[in-house]
């Protein structure tokens, strides 16, 4: 295991509306902001997204097994941000619920609000930590350089 510890810095509150891009909307916000390091909790409703829910077997590198929201569902999760060379990278794991169905996982592509999706990014200040491409997993995964 490696470690650093950091301090909180910033804390933002960030409102997505109905059928905006969660995602890249977290990372054009700390590209304006100059957010170097984050974590950050979601809540409200998804209509959309492709999600991770593991790998097809324990073989390097993994290959994904995805899942899709193609309807309104309740979310909440947690997430990291950590740049990768020039852009901020988010890494999101979250819970999507419509009535008695749930389905969990990591959250990759095609990420959109339904209704309202309320976003709380806690700034971590002192630490080095970025995402770079993992020869193994083929990866960007979080580094301590």
């Amino acid at each position: 295991m490696q470690y650093q510890v950091g301090k909180p810095g910033r804390i933002v509150v960030a409102r997505f509306s109905d059928g905006e891009d969660v995602l890249g909307g977290i990372s054009e916000l700390c590209r304006t902001e100059n957010i170097r390091a984050a974590c950050f909790n979601v809540v409200g409703g998804m209509k959309g997204g492709r999600f991770v829910v593991g790998p097809e077997t324990e073989e390097m590198p993994p290959i994904p097994v995805w899942r899709e929201l193609q309807e309104s569902h309740e979310a909440t999760g947690f997430g990291t941000i950590f740049w990768d060379k020039d852009q901020p990278k988010v890494h999101f794991h979250g819970a999507y619920g419509k009535k008695d169905s749930v389905k969990a996982g990591c959250l990759r592509e095609g990420s959109e609000a339904f209704l309202v999706l309320e976003v709380v990014i806690t700034e971590i200040l002192d630490v080095c930590v970025i995402r770079e491409l993992d020869p193994a997993s083929n990866m960007v995964l979080m580094k301590m350089p």
